[in-house]
């Protein structure tokens, strides 16, 4: 269709009055309007769009026009909140578009902007749109050689971590070789699975040890003889189905399929490995699969722009089931509603999910994935869980998805155990296949087919859900051949660089990390690793695995050794040295406690430091009891030291912000296990798999105090960016004063440990001269403290050096209190 004159830019009947220009390189293509494609994915941004790019909430509505002979996009004006958009603004670069993209010059996109009031508003949603059009392309490799100039200590192992980047090396040129490219070869689940183009639907499935396939489903009355699949010779079977004669899916959207194969165990029928929902009707067991391929109109279009890497990370760990406060399995809708602006208020600026890939097991906290590129059906559809992502991007939360590659759910009927007949596949064989503590399989990291899928699994959710980055479990277990079981890691090179170490595995983890951030730079990964292994997150290129932060696991097992102890045999030297105990240049995310430890049969912090006086002595209008003062106290101080120096980002699972007081106990029926056991049930009860947010929001309850503080610290981790500052300096852990007292960035923390001791007139050693304040006092009666601290003290620097640091001031410490100090502004 040609474009109407009057929208040709360059003409004078194509620029109404006030429109903002914006240059196109020359030689850009131009770009068809999404209201002229009702179907159409957006060609600025990759997303689909039923009519109009939309960004942002409600607000003024603007075209951006296609660029003719002029070279220019033209912004017409427009209102948002009352502010007319006005021409004159800064020039904004268009990238060059796919032929495919593009289409007759002059069609409209309308950007809905999210009262943003200004033309700066326009250009950084244009520009962001533009930025995602440019061509994605993983770097090319480094020589590896760059960790040895970071720690000489390396070059005794330097055979092994040059053997392990050889591997690497080899197999990005096996893959540009063969697959045309990590980018491509990352898009398996464009050629695997089920993919419906204009003329039918195409199933494809890697199966290489069954002896025949048959595509079955509500869609064939279950006929495994309408339509057999044919194998070709690397083990992959299709089939293709064309449209219906009035044009429709041969394969209705929401149906039921699977694929029955006669394999070396026999006939069986399983869930198709790629597929993209799953659900497990009422009364049944195993899952079924569901062809998932709703029409445009339900489709979910995302409207908010993914926010930037903020430098301090600060986590917010959620579980989507158990975040209601009813005894219920809580909704992706529900969990978007309400729970994502009650992290928003917290102050946390990335929310990490649990349990997103689909687990037949609910108790196992989503650890055991049945099906790779399915979202959990028990928390709604795939749609839901998009507008949940999306409304976290409206608030300015990054989104974290926890991911498991290290292994596999042991179900046969619906997961990728014995898939096709054999005891390999996607796994290893024998021992080495299986997880004996875990009791799940093990991946085969060196088979080129495992490699396909697993890549493309985390490109999936990168790119049809718009996750921000991901948090990948068990990642000590991948590593090591050991697993990390029943080995105690001492800091000895040797225990990282040797034979137990699995080089299969880490290099996947440097293939996965490389194609995360070429394609996505802004994407973030976190390992967890209990092992420290030199090397885990620095750049691949530089010779690392690849990894943005570390889990700083070290951190929650010294305060579960310390709350077993009495507070008089505390270490302060001992507390310091785990905190900072991480190597340098390779960022950490720390934690005080773990999501494990609010599972019943273990102990949060809360627990370990109140017990039983929760229940009864949290109302203010009774007197706390020495355990509850003592409690709340030190609560408060493991947390604000556990984020001043256990490093460069910060972790918290839901409801510990404020000392939630019951177990996690998933619903469960009585069971025998194997050895004979009797493991007692719980009546399939909801009521302990929940998080009693209403309890730290109560203001006649003492869990408020908690809350409160929690986000205080948040608020000053914003303020002052303490976590990421490059000045640190410890000056003091003094043993008989159960003092520390250090430095981050301009502030001062000064903690007292001491459980009866108050000093008055206590010397602080600092850096800079000046007067100090007060900008965060766990002892304030919001915080549910005594009020000891007077905030509107002034604390003026003395000439006198103190903790080998050139300046100091007096402070009042009172017992059981954390207090920082910043420069008066």
């Amino acid at each position: 269709m040609a474009a109407p004159a009057s929208a040709v830019p360059g003409s004078a009947a194509g620029l109404r009055a006030g429109a903002v220009r914006f240059p196109v390189p020359a030689g850009a293509r131009s770009w068809r309007a999404a209201a002229e494609l009702p179907t159409s994915r957006s060609l600025l941004s990759g997303r689909r769009f039923p009519g109009a790019v939309r960004v942002g909430g409600s607000g003024g509505r603007v075209a951006v026009r296609a660029a003719g002979a002029s070279g220019e996009v033209m912004i017409p004006e427009g209102e948002s909140d009352g502010m007319p958009v006005s021409a004159g603004s800064d020039d904004l670069q268009l990238p060059a578009l796919d032929d495919e993209l593009s289409t007759e010059v002059g069609a409209e996109v309308e950007i809905e902007s999210s009262g943003a009031s200004d033309v700066e508003g326009v250009k950084r949603v244009v520009e962001e749109l533009a930025a995602e059009q440019k061509p994605r392309v993983v770097p090319p490799t480094g020589d590896g050689q760059k960790i040895f100039q970071m720690d000489s200590m390396l070059n005794g192992y330097k055979y092994h971590l040059e053997y392990r980047y050889s591997l690497y090396r080899r197999l990005r040129s096996d893959i540009d070789q063969y697959e045309g490219g990590l980018e491509t070869f990352s898009r398996g689940y464009e050629k695997f699975g089920f993919n419906h183009s204009a003329e039918g639907v195409t199933y494809r499935e890697w199966a290489p040890g069954a002896h025949s396939a048959a595509l079955v489903g509500d869609f064939n009355n279950w006929n495994p003889n309408a339509d057999r699949m044919s194998k070709n010779e690397f083990g992959v079977w299709e089939i293709f189905l064309p449209n219906n004669a009035d044009g429709s899916s041969p394969i209705p959207h929401g149906s039921r399929v699977k694929v029955r194969m006669e394999t070396p165990s026999g006939i069986k029928d399983s869930i198709p490995a790629w597929i993209k929902y799953s659900v497990q009707a009422a009364g049944e067991i195993p899952y079924n699969g569901i062809y998932y391929d709703p029409p445009e109109e339900e489709k979910y279009i995302f409207k908010h722009p993914q926010p930037k890497r903020p430098k301090s990370l600060r986590i917010y760990e959620t579980h989507v089931g158990m975040s209601s406060t009813e005894p219920k399995i809580n909704t992706y809708a529900n969990f978007r509603d309400e729970v994502l602006p009650r992290i928003k208020k917290l102050g946390y600026n990335a929310v990490q999910i649990m349990a997103i890939q689909e687990h037949a097991y609910y108790g196992s906290f989503g650890y055991h994935v049945t099906n790779f590129f399915a979202p959990s059906s028990r928390f709604g559809t795939p749609e839901d869980l998009k507008s949940l992502i999306d409304k976290a991007h409206e608030l300015g939360l990054v989104v974290l998805m926890d991911v498991v590659h290290s292994h596999a759910s042991n179900n046969t009927l619906d997961g990728l155990n014995g898939f096709d007949g054999t005891d390999t596949h996607y796994f290893h064989s024998g021992s080495r296949g299986h997880h004996w503590m875990w009791d799940s399989r093990l991946f085969n990291y060196g088979n080129w087919e495992v490699l396909r899928f697993l890549l493309s699994n985390a490109r999936w959710w990168l790119e049809e859900y718009k996750f921000d980055g991901f948090r990948f479990d068990g990642v000590t277990s991948m590593m090591y051949t050991h697993h990390g079981l029943q080995v105690a890691f001492t800091g000895n090179y040797s225990e990282y660089f040797g034979f137990a170490t699995d080089a299969d595995a880490v290099v996947y983890l440097m293939l996965v990390n490389d194609l995360i951030h070429g394609l996505y730079p802004e994407a973030i990964t976190i390992g967890e690793d209990v092992s420290g292994m030199p090397t885990f997150a620095l750049p691949v290129q530089d010779g690392g695995v690849g990894f943005d932060y570390r889990l700083h696991m070290a951190v929650p097992d010294k305060w579960i050794e310390l709350l077993k102890q009495s507070d008089e045999s505390w270490k302060m030297g001992d507390i310091v040295h785990t905190l900072t105990n991480r190597r340098w240049s390779e960022k950490c995310v720390t934690y005080a406690e773990s999501h494990d430890q609010a599972l019943v049969g273990d102990k949060t912090i809360a627990f370990w430091l109140m017990d039983k006086d929760m229940y009864d002595f949290m109302a203010l209008d009774r007197p706390a009891t020495p355990s509850i003062d003592r409690g709340i106290a030190l609560h408060k101080m493991i947390r604000l030291i556990t984020m001043g120096l256990g490093g460069e980002g910060y972790l918290n699972f839901m409801g510990n912000e404020f000392g939630h007081p019951e177990w996690i106990d998933f619903p469960r029926a009585p069971q025998v296990l194997p050895n004979g056991k009797f493991i007692p049930g719980n009546n399939n009860s909801y009521d302990k798999c929940r998080r009693r947010f209403d309890l730290g929001d109560a203001d006649y309850l003492r869990y408020r105090g908690m809350l409160e503080f929690d986000r205080a610290m948040q608020s000053l981790e914003e303020k002052y960016g303490f976590m990421t500052s490059d000045h640190q300096y410890i000056s003091r852990k003094h043993e008989e004063d159960k003092m520390i007292i250090f430095e981050k960035g301009d502030l001062v923390f000064v903690f007292n440990f001491h459980w009866s001791n108050s000093y008055f007139d206590y010397r602080v050693g600092c850096l800079k001269p000046g007067k100090y304040k007060v900008v965060l006092d766990s002892d304030a009666g919001l915080f549910g403290g005594f009020g000891r601290i007077h905030h509107t003290a002034e604390h003026f620097t003395a000439d006198c050096s103190h903790d080998n640091r050139p300046y100091s001031f007096s402070v009042y410490s009172p017992s059981r209190t954390c207090v920082v100090y910043a420069p008066a502004e």
